[in-house]
């Protein structure tokens, strides 16, 4: 079994940026989204873009409305992206 790397968790982040587009200073990912539109650590019926950014460690969802800032993910802070496999 395949697991869904759109259920928002620490280790699906980390394998979609690995082949994430990259533009303009962010990732684009894709999580399953809740009624609020936050990434869901679970699935959904919706599917949403979100953005990281990690000159900053902030997740932004599809409008760029700031979600969150977590330190794990600001390269700031010695977060370094995983090596992209579409380079």
């Amino acid at each position: 079994m395949t697991r869904d790397l759109r259920v928002f968790n620490h280790e699906n982040l980390l394998e979609q940026l690995k082949s994430a587009e990259f533009k303009n200073g962010y990732y684009v990912l894709e999580f399953y989204a809740d009624s609020k539109n936050k990434p869901s650590s679970s699935p959904t019926s919706t599917l949403s873009r979100f953005y990281l950014y990690p000159s900053g460690g902030t997740l932004r969802d599809s409008n760029f409305q700031l979600l969150f800032y977590d330190s794990a993910y600001d390269t700031y802070r010695g977060f370094k992206p995983p090596e992209r496999e579409n380079k």
